[in-house]
């Protein structure tokens, strides 16, 4: 429908559709003739703007079939000197000529439906692109907002699902998502897209039950759809601005659970503030893990074993039995990795704030990818 425009507010529309279909028809009625590729193009033209107009499908067939009507009214007087047969065979050109008709007008409805959709959906694929990246003066975001049906002085939150597969996957994914949210609560101020791979959905933190809703659907989509890794939620914030910081922030949660190798599916920003955290200041914290890990490329083998040696230790609590099953080692030889990260580094993990340097660097060690990635 054309902004600004009343369902059927355009009579002279009407009027010229009703014309239209009336001559068609009453030619067909006294000719037999069937209608023209220009007649039926013109149909189809006038089909597109009801539906830019507002008309929908039924009052278009229902203007179509009330000329039908009166061009049959015509077919008494063309076959008056005429047999039955006759009359017949004018009725069957009147009635096919109306099915062309019809079609025409409900192709050219169809049309204009499919064209106002796409552009619909790439002004909200727009939208969405400047609200999460903060190319537009915020006022105009939300001015635009509101055609979404997005309130942006309220809070809002971000989850974001990562996916594994083609851009094709990815659109398959949402759509299956966006109908199963609307069929669940019907349409909320929520936006929903695909976008670098992920699927964003964008959510008032008053209806945080749809952002759980969200992620269960893309972890568990059903038979025939690509699930998702994980999906991360940000913090809730308010404004235009708010909706980029927890978006950004659902990105660096999935960015570290990525570099950490965390099992966790589900994801919030708030239960992973540590990372941004000890991140902040990239150089110091480069420096912390060269100081304290960097002796461990002088073991047999590089620093890699050793690493993870310091990373399993830390998941299992210090348990050594646990510890040593899940790097496939035996107790005695966990111990004597466990002397050589002493002795080439200095620290004690038995000593507590040793233990928490050493837990420490081996975190930052493992955000910065080393050793892979020299410092």
């Amino acid at each position: 429908m054309t902004a600004g425009n009343e369902p059927g507010s355009d009579p002279g529309l009407t009027a010229e559709l009703a014309t239209a279909c009336t001559d068609l028809l009453a030619q067909v009625a006294h000719t037999g003739r069937l209608p023209r590729r220009a007649e039926l193009e013109h149909l189809r033209t006038l089909g597109e703007h009801c539906a830019e107009a507002g008309y929908g499908l039924r009052e278009v067939v229902a203007h179509g079939l009330a000329a039908t009507r009166r061009a049959w009214h015509t077919l008494p007087d063309v076959t008056a000197a005429s047999g039955v047969g006759d009359l017949r065979r004018t009725g069957d050109a009147v009635l096919a000529a109306t099915e062309a008709a019809l079609g025409a007008l409900g192709e050219g409805h169809e049309r204009a439906q499919r064209m106002a959709a796409r552009q619909e959906e790439a002004a909200r694929r727009e939208f969405i692109d400047d609200l999460l990246h903060g190319r537009t003066d915020l006022g105009a975001l939300a001015e635009r907002a509101e055609r979404f049906g997005l309130r942006l002085a309220s809070a809002y939150a971000v989850a974001v699902a990562a996916v594994d597969g083609p851009a094709a996957d990815v659109h398959h994914l949402a759509s299956r998502v966006e109908r199963e949210l609307v069929g669940r609560f019907g349409e909320r101020d929520v936006l929903l897209t695909g976008k670098d791979g992920r699927l964003v959905c964008i959510a008032p933190d008053s209806e945080r039950v749809v952002l759980e809703a969200f992620t269960e659907l893309a972890l568990r989509p059903g038979t025939g759809y690509r699930p998702v890794r994980r999906v991360a939620t940000g913090r809730r914030h308010s404004g235009a601005s708010g909706v980029l910081r927890s978006y950004e922030e659902a990105l660096g949660a999935l960015d570290a659970a990525e570099r950490l190798a965390l099992p966790a599916q589900q994801l919030k920003a708030e239960e992973l503030l540590v990372f941004p955290v000890l991140m902040r200041d990239r150089a110091a914290m480069a420096d912390l893990v060269r100081t304290v890990l960097g002796p461990l490329t002088e073991a047999r083998g590089g620093a890699r074993p050793l690493l993870d040696t310091i990373v399993v230790q830390s998941e299992t609590a210090y348990v050594n039995a646990e510890a040593a099953r899940r790097l496939g080692l035996s107790v005695r030889t966990l111990g004597y990795r466990l002397e050589r990260i002493k002795a080439l580094t200095g620290y004690d993990p038995s000593d507590a704030l040793q233990r928490f340097t050493l837990e420490t660097a081996a975190m930052g060690a493992r955000l910065l990818n080393w050793p892979e990635q020299p410092l």
